[in-house]
């Protein structure tokens, strides 16, 4: 018997799925398999599967994202590995009162720049994982598990030491301002090919007001004000505005802004005020 069991609650709680795992394999059903194995009551929920292969930055984006749609005490699982089997860390802990299994590989770096951090543990006791688990598919034989036993009960604390530094992704979830201009970078590129950046509705608000507004540069083209929605401006024109998330996006009206710029890495975007307008 489980030694998880006495830790058994009355009610088990939601645990998410998010990986690059996609679904045309057997290795988000292999997962849910073992869940219900272990918390047969727990609600399992996918999140995606289809996060780009060994894309963390873009896994990262996502969990936080959907963080704070889901009720305190859910359990989150997350698996983009490409260093499944490496001696890369393994996390189990909380954010905002919810709950975390995933590599320790900086999937958690948009969570720990902006939601209160509760205890992180490393995944270290073998009592929770699967019999021999596989060096290929951690994400079945531990972190699915691993999971499942919160869902019955069992203290963060109970899997392994707590950690004291974890890895974050070297990208800054803010941008930066020099006097009346906001420079920023993408985060993250949705599936219509639109680039969120890392300015938010904040820091524009906190510019120099004028009657037209800050004007936004991607790299060395200008493309106007900030609009409200996309049908702002024509078809196939590049625009500006403020996401879902608050965060501010480069989009074309029904096309894909990603598909017009030569390339991501590098990119500047920039914010200029009202008198940081006449710089270069």
């Amino acid at each position: 018997m489980s030694k998880a069991k006495k830790f058994l609650p009355e009610v088990s709680p939601a645990i998410t799925l998010t990986t690059d795992f996609g679904t045309r394999d057997a290795y988000v059903g292999a997962m849910k398999g073992v869940i219900r194995g272990i918390a047969p009551s727990a609600i399992v929920v996918d999140i995606t599967h289809d996060i780009a292969p060994h894309q963390i930055q873009h896994g990262a984006f996502v969990l936080k994202s959907i963080w704070p749609y889901y009720p305190e005490g859910t359990i989150h699982v997350a698996v983009v590995d490409p260093g499944v089997g490496s001696d890369r860390g393994m996390i189990v802990g909380t954010f905002a009162n919810r709950f975390i299994v995933a590599p320790d590989n900086g999937l958690v770096t948009f969570l720990y720049r902006t939601m209160p951090v509760g205890a992180l543990h490393a995944i270290e006791d073998r009592h929770y994982f699967l019999p021999n688990p596989s060096s290929t598919f951690h994400g079945r034989d531990i972190f699915s598990p691993v999971a499942a036993h919160l869902a019955n009960g069992v203290p963060v604390s109970a899997f392994g030491r707590r950690l004291d530094r974890i890895e974050l992704l070297d990208i800054s979830y803010r941008c930066k301002r020099e006097r009346d201009e906001l420079m920023g970078s993408v985060l993250y590129v949705d599936r219509f090919g639109t680039c969120v950046t890392n300015i938010a509705r904040q820091d524009l608000e906190e510019l120099p007001s004028t009657k037209t507004g800050p004007v936004v540069m991607v790299g060395d083209r200008e493309i106007g004000s900030v609009r409200a929605f996309f049908g702002e401006v024509p078809v196939g024109e590049m625009m500006a505005l403020i996401g879902s998330e608050g965060l501010l996006e480069i989009a074309v009206n029904r096309g894909r802004a990603v598909d017009e710029l030569p390339s991501l890495e590098g990119l500047r975007i920039v914010v200029r005020g009202a008198r940081g307008r006449g710089s270069s």
